[in-house]
């Protein structure tokens, strides 16, 4: 029987987004996760693995990293320590090999979930190298000779911020889904998930706040999800009424993160209030 992901408690999926994480479920593929962020994109990993009772593998890919490097790394480093300051036998270089989230998924025993987050930081060569140890779904420690074949082809959830353009190639390979910021109601469910016991005036107000803020004309960083999760949580937690919301912004730091923001805020509160 097909697995079928459909959300969890705590992470609200739209329809959409069920359907992609389904379509890679069932043909096997990568699954790519393009959105803005704040928006839930490394959290979809977690909460697919947490709904199939899978495994989870994760792997924060940086400037540097190398698609081999999500296999296996050799610490040459330690190896040479310990052969200076050390007592272990340095001529096992097993010992030395430290297998990366991809590396474990495929030695698990059971089909996991690995997330490969912020694919666009690595060079342009990563995403293609990275297709082509998924597709043979086994690896070489090239310091050893072990060749390990994978016994479960895992679920892949890559994220990407938009930073660099994907190469084509790795774009076909991939089940696509762009998650949009949610609309108003989403967004209500989302942040009931999170703050169940806050009353809902209170909620709806500053929900209608965030998305005011949001549509300022000249933000640099318009605020997030889980921005807005925070903010929302500071308001119950300070005793806020309805009518500061109304009347400001309270607790500005936990919703614009720019100073030039601010300062663009601070310019479209008086003009709003000058027209009072």
């Amino acid at each position: 029987m097909l697995e079928n992901f459909t959300g969890t408690d705590d992470y609200i999926a739209s329809v959409e987004l069920q359907e992609a994480v389904n379509v890679a479920l069932a043909l096997e593929r990568p699954l790519l996760i393009k959105g803005e962020p704040g928006t839930g994109k490394t959290l979809l990993a977690h909460a697919v693995a947490a709904q199939l009772g899978r495994q989870l593998y994760t792997w924060h890919v940086k400037s540097t990293s190398r698609a081999q490097d999500g296999l296996y790394v050799y610490d040459a480093v330690q190896r040479l320590h310990d052969s200076r300051f050390g007592d272990r036998d340095v001529g096992d270089i097993r010992q030395y090999i430290r297998f990366g989230g991809l590396g474990r998924a495929f030695l698990a025993d059971a089909a996991g979930v690995v997330l490969i987050d912020e694919v666009d930081k690595a060079d342009l060569e990563f995403p293609n190298d990275l297709l082509h140890e998924l597709d043979r779904m086994s690896f070489e420690v090239a310091e050893t000779g072990d060749q390990h074949v994978a016994k479960h082809r895992p679920l892949v959830v890559i994220t990407s911020n938009n930073e660099k353009e994907l190469p084509d190639a790795f774009l076909r390979r991939c089940v696509f889904h762009f998650i949009a910021f949610p609309e108003p109601d989403l967004m209500a469910s989302i942040v009931k998930v999170h703050h169940p016991a806050v009353r809902q005036t209170l909620v709806e107000e500053a929900i209608a706040r965030f998305y005011w803020l949001r549509g300022l004309p000249d933000l640099r960083k318009a605020p997030s999800t889980s921005e807005l999760i925070d903010w929302i949580g500071a308001l119950a937690k300070g005793g806020v009424d309805l009518e500061t919301i109304t009347d400001r912004v309270p607790y500005l730091g936990a919703l614009l993160k720019k100073e030039q923001d601010l300062e663009s805020l601070q310019r479209h509160m008086h003009r709003y209030k000058g027209r009072r």
